[in-house]
């Protein structure tokens, strides 16, 4: 009888050493701190005495002090160009160009990322994976391959150490929200703070992410207009995310198209936004361009599902009710509205304020008729006149503390504007929504949701 070989003890996976440590950590804080933190003292000290510091230069500053950083403070400063009146116009014009500024990470550390994720093996198990990235963010990069079956895939590879720079990060933002609530009383941003933070660290949760595909490709299954991504569950781990490949062209290559192309894509867009919400309570709440193709047939690739806002039913019926309540200028269901949803210590001053933004934001679906979402405003400004009006007028009746949904929900809300805005799309926006909300009903939707969230196997919230 022949002799067996003896068999090579199985490799051991390789050790995760990018959990959130204090060390690193440590180097965090110094790497924003150093930049950041110096224009945020010199901007609260001008302040303090009376002088404006919010100017282009310090706006370039702090461009050029995040511009060469990865992780959750690029987000963050992504996320705050794109809340009117979260930052003065010179940051916002600044910051909103760090959407495509980040460098991408070399074949090294994509050789280490893809081992320790899927084994030494890894290169076996694609037809081929091209060294270059393709796209590169924030938090991560994307790499085109093939499979082995010849199925183009996208791959989405996170940065080294985010959990660590999300923890550091969090920190650094916490100082400056601080610092604004005791220069600015107009509204309390310990709500927002929460908010910011908990869905940064689910978009390090690629597996999520993944559910969160599963979960529009669910609820799309029968709209042809709009594509997710499929899932390759197989080749995908917790910071690793295989995707198949969505062709299609930036959104903006149509902005000269004629304008009953322009329309379809901006009703599409309008669809991928709303269907969600008003039949699942769940918003796409990252608005930024590059993620939204093109398609040859005019349809959507709806691209990048980590930003995923799911809400209680009950705060989506009070973006109906509130509709109802300035369709037949009602304070009072306007009132119940806020209150359902967490305002506190309403007057009939400071709900005609918040309705000053409300009728902003509704304005287009008040409007039974075929319009633009804004005349004369240019999409980087969408929306920084009324929120600069109510933010003025609540800072003699505030503070007021925004229930955290309102932060997704506005900054897409804005970033859905922009989009008809760079499109030039004129549509009947009233006839839209009121189909989208049609039959409305809490319960439906509450069953609705919860039945789709267990198909999708996104978690729920604790």
């Amino acid at each position: 009888m022949s002799r067996q070989p003896p068999r090579e003890p199985p490799e051991k996976p390789p050790k995760d050493d990018e959990a959130n440590r204090l060390g690193r950590r440590v180097r965090r804080y110094a790497q924003v701190g150093a930049g950041v933190g110096g224009i945020a003292a010199r901007a609260a000290g001008g302040r303090l005495f009376g002088v404006s510091t919010f100017n282009d230069r310090t706006a370039r500053e702090l461009k050029s002090a995040l511009g060469g950083l990865k992780g959750p403070i690029m987000k963050v400063a992504q996320m705050l160009a794109t809340i009117p009146d979260a930052v003065p116009a010179e940051f916002a014009a600044e910051l909103a160009e760090l959407q495509s500024a980040a460098p991408p990470m070399g074949w090294p550390f994509v050789k280490r990322r893809m081992r320790a994720e899927l084994g030494p093996g890894w290169e076996a198990r694609f037809e081929s994976f091209a060294r270059e990235a393709a796209a590169a963010a924030s938090l991560g990069q994307v790499h085109r391959a093939t499979a082995l079956d010849g199925t183009l895939l996208a791959v989405k590879l996170q940065y080294p150490d985010m959990q660590s720079a999300v923890d550091a990060d969090l920190r650094q933002l916490g100082l400056i929200f601080s610092i604004h609530r005791r220069m600015d009383s107009a509204i309390d941003t310990r709500e927002m703070y929460a908010e910011i933070g908990e869905r940064l660290r689910e978009e390090l949760d690629y597996e999520r992410e993944a559910a969160h595909m599963r979960l529009y490709a669910h609820i799309f299954a029968g709209d042809a207009r709009v594509a997710v991504p499929d899932v390759y569950s197989d080749l995908s781990t917790k910071r690793l995310l295989t995707m198949g490949w969505l062709d299609g062209r930036p959104l903006l290559d149509f902005r000269d198209h004629e304008m009953d192309v322009r329309n379809a894509i901006a009703e599409t867009m309008f669809a991928a936004w709303w269907t969600p919400f008003s039949r699942f309570g769940v918003i796409h709440g990252d608005p930024h361009l590059g993620n939204y193709t093109v398609r040859p047939d005019f349809g959507i690739n709806l691209l990048d599902y980590g930003c995923i806002r799911v809400f209680p039913p009950g705060f989506v019926a009070g973006v109906v009710e509130l509709y109802r309540a300035l369709e037949t200028s009602d304070r009072d269901r306007a009132a119940a509205a806020y209150e359902n949803w967490g305002f506190r210590n309403l007057s009939a001053e400071l709900i005609d304020t918040l309705n000053v933004w409300a009728r902003f934001i509704y304005a287009p679906m008040l409007d039974d008729r075929v319009r633009s979402v804004a005349d004369g405003v240019r999409p980087g400004e969408y929306g920084r006149k009324e929120a600069f009006a109510v933010h003025k007028r609540l800072r003699e009746l505030g503070p007021v503390t925004p229930p955290r949904e309102f932060v997704f929900m506005d900054r897409a809300a804005i970033g859905l504007g922009a989009v008809f805005l760079h499109l030039g799309a004129e549509l009947n926006f009233h006839r839209l929504f009121n189909e989208a909300i049609a039959a409305f009903d809490t319960a439906a939707l509450d069953k609705r949701q919860s039945a789709a969230l267990k198909k999708a196997g996104v978690p729920l919230a604790a």
